[in-house]
């Protein structure tokens, strides 16, 4: 039998790979650390010394300062760097002082509050004193609710539960209300983009209700690394914040690797499967009984990655050792999964970005990512996996075939030296704003004078009152209608439920396994989609759309399912205008028709395409913003057909650099090319915010137009294929000079 390698034996191997084309190490950092502050509670202090604490890290000592000084703070340092000391300090003091205070914590996630909550009580069990605190949300049991009304100093929620069980219902909260000392938002850079724009109102209308009750909450905020960590938390609390960075956790060294598979296809520039690869490096580590987090970019990926690797490892490892972690799990298997990575009984766990967040899973030693997460600030939060306190780790990024990933691999400066990106909301997104007004209407009264947010509201309320959802008496608006708004409102998509997903394969135990939003169950719970669960195929034998059902039934088949999505674009109104020689580019509102087509049969081994069936589902509409290019003069010698291609080219280019350029996901904005645009007839490019109403990128991307298209000209150029390859325009388009063609026709705009 061969001996097990540890990791630092590893590594030197690994330094000699020839596909690893960037090596970067993060050196070791000692912890900085000051004794606890003279202020703090000696039941406090004693708790903290039994858990083996003997001082606080400098930005937690910094952080219970500021907040004893009545600062409002957003804390911003790396995973796993004792960010929940920050907050729970201050908050256990303040209660320690006087036992009717009291704190609300939102978490962005129901995992991350129960997590949470764990952690606190054990520190509350050490100091022997009556403080009670409970999470509450939707797996709350109604006997329980009314204690935590009543008689809880900390309660723990979400957004979604803050906004339609607890503000609607403010009346039953009056000591929580009257007493609300701190809010404390963890996880701050998750509250970005449609999520964030309605979070932002959601604490207008909790300021308002605390207001009206006579309290005025302080708010501690914590985040990941962002770009803009301070301007964000005071978009979202409306006060102005205090940044504190200044990381004093201790880190062992870190190695971050960039691995480019190997090209299979010189002319065409085709490489191995990132996908391939990265099973082979995890079954490297797993057999050497290294713990190892995989990352994947969707859930059919993390499916994939989990069955191929349990096949490889069976002979190593038992494969309940190794698991799948992502969004649709019910909530007891992720709480079994997260216990058995802290317990290291789990070795190996293939996720989506659910895991990115703080949920404490303990500290692995190895991360390998399957392609670019997509963002700066992503990526960092996914290494920050791996690498216990002093202990070596690594980071392994393998490239896809994407223009983004290749970009990023073979410019590393531009990830190391990069600031991470800006999280951008738009809490005056009207649509977003015009239903939390409702909701604060229903909540409280407006008076006709009144702002909300510092908005003046004044108009929309007027639109409310002939809408008669309004009423007026005297100068108050009061509300006028039936509905309860705050039960329409989903504060994380567009869509309001989820579809759940039915197994059906034993009739005598019929159960629900999962659930799925409604626009991803389009492409991945049609009639006959394979959905892979936790490694198992499962075949869809009905959809229900209208009831939101998907009955599914275990099979085992040699092939996975996926659709094609067919787009119309319709221009509803145009902004703004710049005129240019050969092309104009323009920014306005449009509506977007989305509608799946067909699905593909792909083979799991070779990834061939092995067959195809219809999909029949209705059409969903998303009004948004976007910025489009149309080509005004048009070289004539250019055949429709072939320009149409080359369109197509330039959009693939397109949807992979503007990230770049915005700072935003790359699923965060969508690229679509006509060759006769509905409202022109000329040949267009879109790009759209993937939000309704918008959130601001597509405007960024109108105001920077040349820089993004000479980017992407440059892309093109400098890719090693011969006539175009998935690394640069997405194909080889036969006989038409494809390469050269798409740099004319970018260098023509």
């Amino acid at each position: 039998m061969l001996k097990k390698q540890s990791l630092s034996e590893l590594i030197p191997q690994l330094k000699t790979n020839e596909n690893i084309i960037h090596w970067h190490e993060i050196g070791a950092q000692q912890a900085k650390t000051k004794p606890f502050p003279a202020t703090l509670d000696t039941r406090i202090a004693a708790a903290l010394k039994k858990r083996g604490i003997h001082a606080l890290y400098s930005h937690q000592h910094t952080a219970y300062e500021s907040v004893q000084n009545g600062r409002h703070i957003v804390a911003v340092t790396p995973t796993a760097s004792g960010k929940t000391l920050c907050y729970t300090l201050p908050v256990l003091q303040a209660i320690a002082e006087q036992e009717e205070n009291r704190a609300l914590y939102l978490f962005p996630t129901k995992a991350l509050a129960q997590d949470q909550k764990s952690e606190i009580n054990e520190l509350i069990a050490e100091m022997e004193m009556e403080i009670k605190s409970y999470t509450y949300d939707g797996d709350t049991s109604p006997a329980i609710r009314q204690v935590v009304r009543q008689a809880g100093h900390i309660v723990i929620t979400n957004p979604d539960m803050l906004h339609s069980a607890i503000l609607p219902h403010h009346t039953k909260w009056v000591s929580l209300f009257e007493n609300l000392k701190y809010v404390v938002i963890d996880e701050l850079h998750t509250y970005r983009g449609v999520f964030g724009s309605h979070v932002a109102n959601v604490i207008r209308r909790l300021k308002r209700i605390c207001a009206f009750y006579g309290s005025s909450p302080q708010f501690i905020c914590t985040s990941a690394t962002i770009a803009n960590p301070k301007e964000l938390a005071q978009q979202l609390t409306g006060h102005s914040m205090t940044l504190i960075d200044d990381n004093g956790a201790p880190r062992g060294v870190k190695h971050f690797a960039f691995y480019n598979p190997p090209v299979v296809n010189q002319p065409l520039n085709i490489r191995k499967s990132a996908t391939a690869e990265v099973n082979a490096l995890a079954k490297m580590f797993l057999k050497n009984d290294i713990q190892t987090i995989v990352f994947a970019r969707s859930r059919v990926r993390v499916e994939l990655i989990l069955s191929h690797l349990q096949e490889l490892t069976k002979n190593d490892i038992q494969s309940t050792a190794i698991r799948g972690y992502r969004g649709g799990y019910l909530p007891k298997q992720r709480r079994e999964i997260e216990r058995g990575l802290r317990a290291g009984e789990i070795k190996g766990v293939v996720s989506t970005n659910a895991l990115e967040l703080g949920v404490d899973i303990g500290q692995l030693q190895v991360c390998v990512m399957t392609g670019y997460p997509g963002s700066v600030a992503s990526t960092w939060q996914q290494a920050g996996r791996a690498g216990r306190r002093q202990e070596e780790s690594l980071i392994l990024m393998v490239a896809s075939s994407t223009p983004l990933d290749q970009y990023v691999v073979a410019h590393p400066e531009y990830f190391f030296e990069r600031s991470p990106e800006f999280a951008r909301i738009n809490p005056e997104n009207i649509i977003i704003f015009v239903d939390h007004l409702k909701c604060a209407a229903y909540e409280l009264p407006f008076k006709a004078d009144e702002t909300f947010g510092s908005v003046d509201v004044n108009d929309i309320l007027e639109f409310l009152r002939e809408e008669r959802i309004l009423h007026v008496h005297k100068d108050t608006y009061h509300w006028g209608s039936q509905v309860f708004p705050a039960a329409n409102i989903s504060l994380r998509s567009a869509s309001q439920e989820n579809v759940v997903i039915i197994d059906t394969s034993d009739k005598a135990n019929v159960h629900i396994i999962g659930e799925m939003d409604r626009f991803s169950a389009m492409t991945l719970l049609h009639d006959e989609a394979i959905y892979l669960h936790e490694g198992t195929q499962y075949q869809v034998e009905k959809l229900d759309w209208d009831h939101c059902k998907a009955y599914v039934k275990e099979v085992e088949v040699e092939y996975y399912t996926d659709a094609n999505l067919a787009v119309q674009l319709h221009v509803l109104e145009v902004d703004e205008t710049t005129q240019r020689a050969n092309s104009s580019v323009h920014f306005g509102d449009v509506a977007i028709h989305i509608l799946p087509s067909i699905f593909k049969k792909i083979k799991l081994s070779t990834f061939e395409n092995i067959g195809s069936g219809p999909i029949a589902l209705p059409e969903e509409e998303l009004h948004t913003n976007a910025c489009w290019l149309a080509l005004t003069n048009v070289d004539p010698t250019l055949a429709e057909k072939t320009l149409e291609q080359l369109l197509l080219g330039v959009a693939h280019v397109l949807q992979h650099v503007v990230p770049v350029h915005v700072m935003c996901d790359v699923r965060d904005i969508h690229v679509v090319s006509q060759i006769k645009a509905t409202h022109s007839g000329l040949p267009t490019i879109f790009l759209y915010d993937h939000y309704p109403g918008g959130i601001g990128l597509a405007h960024d991307v109108y105001k920077r137009f040349d820089e993004v298209l000479e980017r992407a000209a440059m892309v093109i150029e400098n890719c090693p294929c011969q006539d175009g390859c998935p690394s640069c325009i997405g194909t080889e388009l036969l006989n038409i000079e494809a390469k050269k063609r798409s740099v004319a026709l970018l260098k023509h705009l």
